[in-house]
């Protein structure tokens, strides 16, 4: 079992951090600063540190000093992630950003405990088996959902992660295109680099140029002294930039000469440098649109859409949506310490309602249910969204079969001889080259949620050619 120290001052952080590790069959021990992580521990004796960046009486990076060669991860706000990125250089083997992920921290902490074991046993690392075409499971990508859009996805990020391939994902916000970037790095040969995750929309237009790619001493009023840029930060390791269709024109500019030359100039040098990053960009945008209004640089667009990631919005992944609520719910009972579960009318509401908000208002939804809910159960009205409750299903208790709303023919119709599950598999398979999955549900007489998960039950697939596309 892998024994974590956490170095951590605030005190539910700390806590909520240790039960979750736990929980996941770690060992841990913690402390409230780097004095006190001393004077109770032999540091060099841990698997790995976990340490929040800012401490009382000295930064988390002072842990590296004394780690001996184990892995340090530093925990920071995205205000830090300057500092960050800076601790690296330090030695720290990776950051992540505060409130985390608990997925992304567990999938984090897998990854830097799983490289220590590689290297120290020295045998062939699992980014050279991906290299190598050997196919990680999917609890490698780190994103929940069983539906036929999605796993296309994994199958794309499998093949995509061992290239040096620039990729674009695409998305609806709150769809989790961070997570996919995040897969592509672990599965990539550069996963024992840094990935630098950069939201282009969160940096002020007038600092986005020296952010990126780093300036020289008084380049501008107030630059007391050079500083290397995100880009440069990234080196050997993967960039990603989220929301870049925000990103200014002569930032455009700048980012295309390093994905042709690989090189970039500091704001205020007149001398360029060699970098090696691999590019991993996301929106919620259609940059094509962009790109022929002049709002977006074309050759640029075109340097991005080498490989196209789709992410499908939640709306449209049938049989997921309550698996993800599901996993959200663990994850506040794990924070709260409590027991909580869904009730009916919240299960089928969570079906119905369409998320315009995707994965982000989902767990919103949750939390916000979670924290408010009285009793071991959470209604549908904690759940805060639009919904006629009246108009839910009841086909969503068991998946049962309603009474046709139209026969078959043929002489398909229900019969002693023929149970429900034939007629449904008959039907389907004389119907959908010709009807919508909204027309054969109707015709079926129940919702296209169960439909769908009646086929996956039967095994019964959607045909390519077929028109059941609605």
């Amino acid at each position: 079992m892998p024994h974590i120290l956490i170095v951590e001052d605030e005190t539910i952080i700390r806590s909520a951090l240790r039960r979750l590790l736990e929980r996941n069959q770690y060992e841990v021990s913690e402390a409230g600063s780097v004095q006190e992580a001393q004077e109770r521990f032999n540091i060099p004796g841990f698997d790995l540190i976990v340490s929040d960046l800012r401490l009382p009486g000295a930064p988390g990076t002072e842990l590296i000093k004394h780690a001996e060669g184990t892995p340090v991860l530093i925990m920071t706000s995205y205000a830090s992630l300057r500092s960050a990125v800076d601790s690296m250089k330090m030695g720290a083997v990776d950051y992540i950003a505060k409130p985390f992920d608990h997925d992304e921290m567990l999938q984090t902490v897998a990854r830097i405990l799983r490289d220590r074991q590689e290297s120290a046993a020295a045998a062939p690392s699992r980014t050279a088996g991906a290299a190598n075409g050997a196919a990680p499971a999917q609890g490698e990508i780190g994103i929940i959902g069983r539906c036929s859009p999605m796993l296309d996805l994994y199958s794309k990020i499998r093949k995509v992660a061992p290239t040096d391939s620039n990729v674009l994902i695409q998305g609806e916000s709150g769809t989790g295109k961070e997570l996919v970037a995040r897969a592509l790095h672990n599965l990539s040969r550069r996963a024992k680099a840094t990935m630098v995750s950069v939201n282009c929309a969160a940096i002020p237009e007038t600092l986005i140029e020296s952010e990126l790619f780093g300036h020289e001493k008084g380049a501008f009023t107030g630059a007391s002294a050079g500083r290397a840029g995100l880009v440069e930060a990234a080196d050997g390791g993967t960039l990603f930039l989220d929301e870049i269709g925000e990103l200014p024109l002569e930032a455009q500019a700048r980012l295309l000469r390093v994905l042709q030359e690989g090189e970039i100039r500091r704001v205020g040098s007149v001398h360029s440098q060699k970098v090696d990053v691999r590019l991993i960009a996301a929106t919620h945008r259609d940059l094509k649109t962009l790109a022929k209004t002049g709002q977006f640089r074309e050759d640029l667009y075109y340097r991005l859409h080498v490989i196209a990631l789709k992410l499908p919005p939640l709306r449209e992944r049938d049989g997921d949506v309550l698996e993800i609520a599901e996993a959200f719910l663990a994850r506040q009972c794990q924070r709260m310490d409590r027991e909580l579960r869904f009730a009916r009318d919240a299960e089928q509401a969570i079906r119905h309602y369409a998320w315009p908000g995707n994965v982000r208002e989902l767990e919103n939804a949750i939390e916000r249910a979670a924290i408010l809910c009285e009793s071991p159960e959470i209604g549908a009205d904690l759940l805060g969204i639009d919904i006629e409750l009246d108009s839910l299903d009841d086909d969503f208790d068991d998946g049962g079969l309603a009474t046709p709303s139209a026969p078959l023919g043929n002489g398909h119709e229900p019969t002693e001889d023929l149970s429900l599950e034939d007629y449904f598999q008959h039907f389907v398979l004389e119907h959908q080259d010709h009807m919508t999955e909204t027309e054969l549900a109707r015709k079926l007489g129940i919702s296209r949620k169960c439909l769908w998960e009646r086929r996956q039950r039967l095994g019964i697939p959607r045909r390519k050619s077929s028109a059941a596309t609605g």
